[in-house]
């Protein structure tokens, strides 16, 4: 059995599920529309774009958090912070990928690489499908071989 064909594993408090067994995280419920609270309709808008865009590859687990909403599939692979008036985010790619959409690139480790990126229109989502689509497969663990 690969490690992307384990079944996940459920924290007791929170009830997340995570592709690796007692992940470290903090638990917690927290609502959706908390973090859209005092902005503008855009920031609403580059939201839906964004999740519609994921949603394109397959379902779609929407984690909101204190202070982010992290989107999984059997791990985490993107996710959104919201600001006044525009979104920051990140996608998980298995490489390096460089290129002008990303404010930052960090390495975790050799497969795990987190690409910086914000969001001031919902007009500017689009730019980001190749990479999402990417950041999927790394959600559905496709680069574990």
């Amino acid at each position: 059995m690969t490690r992307r064909d384990r079944p996940l594993w459920r924290c007791g408090a929170c009830g997340r599920s995570f592709a690796n067994a007692n992940q470290s995280h903090a638990c917690g419920r927290h609502e959706l529309e908390a973090h859209f609270a005092g902005c503008p309709p855009k920031v609403r808008t580059i939201y839906d774009a964004f999740l519609a865009m994921l949603e394109c590859f397959g379902p779609v687990i929407v984690l909101p958090e204190k202070t982010r909403i992290a989107f999984q599939v059997r791990m985490s692979f993107a996710q959104l912070t919201v600001r006044r008036n525009w979104v920051l985010g990140h996608l998980v790619l298995a490489r390096r990928a460089e290129s002008p959409l990303f404010t930052r690139v960090e390495t975790i480790s050799a497969r795990n690489h987190v690409h910086n990126f914000r969001l001031d229109d919902p007009t500017e989502v689009a730019a980001l499908r190749d990479h999402a689509r990417e950041a999927y497969a790394v959600g559905r663990q496709e680069h574990l071989g």
